[in-house]
């Protein structure tokens, strides 16, 4: 198959439109029409269902797509390493972790970063999805568990556990909160049964539950269960990460909290030479000892 043509393709497929595929291409629609067409005749079969909303893959075209994806994120991987032999630090790195470690934790100290690697483009997903490193849906990953696939280079960051915490203001308006018991008399706020998280974090909530609160609140995030609680609205489930940064949040029933939940820093095997992902991984590294040690002369 003519590679040219399968670059086409893949820009069509991911498109879905002549017309976009061929602004992205610097191409006429009319070329990048007959490059199609010119395809489909050598390999004797349709690749699109064409509508008046757009084009459509065929099962065929589907099976292509995968390939030419695939062959993409290659060539991506490939451009890196190429980009990586350099001596600075500079160029686009794709981090994924958590909404609330990314927002709270992580993106407070990136300006750290830039300081030092002023070139360096970070794109920051954040979603509870557990993105693809090998497939390079992401450079790097930080996750609250142990990467399971072989093929990733892992490092444990630190091990965090979840607690019960409250606001100031709620806790001198409200019943006192000494046992389990206790809760009974309070407004819990926690992520809901159905809600992406650790195992860890929805023991403790069910523990928490079984005691019948006399009020509920579910969000599907920590971040927003932090903002709940500092906003006095009632007794969070918090990381104990996230709680350093806030001083008006007091820890309650401090004999209760999750298991430890294991902090792992994951990237693919065949960026192991890259300067970005090691200049990346060894500065979250020292931010994660200055944060233990402030943790460790406060207590």
């Amino acid at each position: 198959m003519d590679w040219d043509k399968l670059r086409i393709f893949h820009a069509v497929a991911d498109a879905g439109s002549l017309t976009h595929a061929g602004d992205s291409l610097h191409l006429s629609q009319s070329a990048v029409s007959r490059q199609i067409r010119a395809l489909e005749e050598s390999l004797n079969t349709t690749l699109f269902h064409r509508h008046a909303r757009g084009l459509i893959l065929t099962e065929q075209g589907e099976l292509l797509f995968e390939a030419t994806r695939s062959m993409n994120k290659r060539l991506e991987a490939a451009a890196a390493r190429i980009r990586d032999s350099e001596e600075e630090v500079f160029g686009d790195l794709r981090v994924t972790t958590t909404l609330a470690f990314g927002t709270i934790w992580l993106a407070p100290r990136l300006p750290k970063l830039y300081e030092r690697y002023p070139d360096l483009k970070i794109d920051l997903m954040l979603e509870e999805r557990v993105l693809d490193l090998p497939m390079r849906e992401a450079d790097v990953a930080i996750r609250m568990k142990e990467p399971s696939q072989a093929d990733l280079i892992r490092k444990k960051l630190m091990g965090i556990r979840i607690g019960l915490y409250a606001s100031h203001a709620y806790l001198e308006r409200s019943p006192p909160l000494e046992t389990l018991e206790d809760v009974a008399r309070h407004r819990v706020i926690t992520q809901g049964p159905t809600s992406a998280q650790v195992a860890a974090g929805a023991g403790l909530a069910q523990l928490l539950l079984s005691h019948e609160p006399q009020s509920l609140l579910t969000i599907n995030n920590y971040f927003g269960v932090l903002q709940a609680t500092l906003n006095d609205l009632g007794v969070g489930l918090i990381p104990d990460y996230i709680t350093e940064d806030f001083p008006t949040l007091t820890r309650v029933l401090p004999d209760v909290e999750s298991n430890e939940v294991p902090v792992f820093l994951a990237y693919p095997e065949e960026l192991r030479q890259s300067k970005r992902v090691a200049a990346f991984r060894d500065f979250v590294q020292e931010e994660v000892i200055a944060h233990r040690r402030r943790i460790r002369d406060a207590a």
